[in-house]
């Protein structure tokens, strides 16, 4: 087991608080964006979490919500041409998510913008950017590479 640091309650509060701005901003970012997409900003978010052949309950557990709303999560995507339900091949029963050819593209067209407008991005310079990547690789235990 990972032994716990502590530090000051200030600086403490300090991290909570720029974090919170940190995944506001995100958020605001991602609301602006949605329309350019055709979809609500929900389905924006689905759609930035999907993979290839995702069953419904898993998106539901990645967004955190109840399957049943992946449901309409999925009509509106659907509806806009960028995914497909498909029954998956081990469970007729469970229906996987495919993103389509245009919901693929759309996924890269997101990733894409919404990286170019997230503070790291316009606030940090090339070396910022690199330690705060390697940062948040530590902290959510990815691997760290270096170039």
């Amino acid at each position: 087991m990972r032994q716990q640091q502590t530090s000051d309650p200030a600086t403490q509060r300090e991290l909570v608080d720029a974090l919170g701005e940190l995944m506001h901003d995100a958020g605001a970012i991602a609301g602006e964006m949605a329309p350019g997409f055709g979809v609500s900003p929900t389905d924006l978010l689905a759609l930035f979490k999907l993979d290839d052949g995702v069953p419904m309950k898993e998106l539901a557990s990645r967004l955190g919500c109840d399957a049943s709303f992946v449901t309409v999560v999925t009509d509106a995507l659907e509806k806009r041409g960028l995914v497909r339900r498909e029954p998956s091949q081990r469970d007729r029963r469970v229906k996987n998510l495919r993103l389509t050819p245009e919901g693929a593209a759309a996924k890269e067209r997101l990733i894409n913008e919404i990286g170019c407008r997230m503070p790291w991005n316009t606030r940090l310079d090339a070396d910022e950017r690199c330690c705060f990547l390697a940062l948040l690789k530590k902290m959510t235990g990815k691997t760290v590479t270096t170039e």
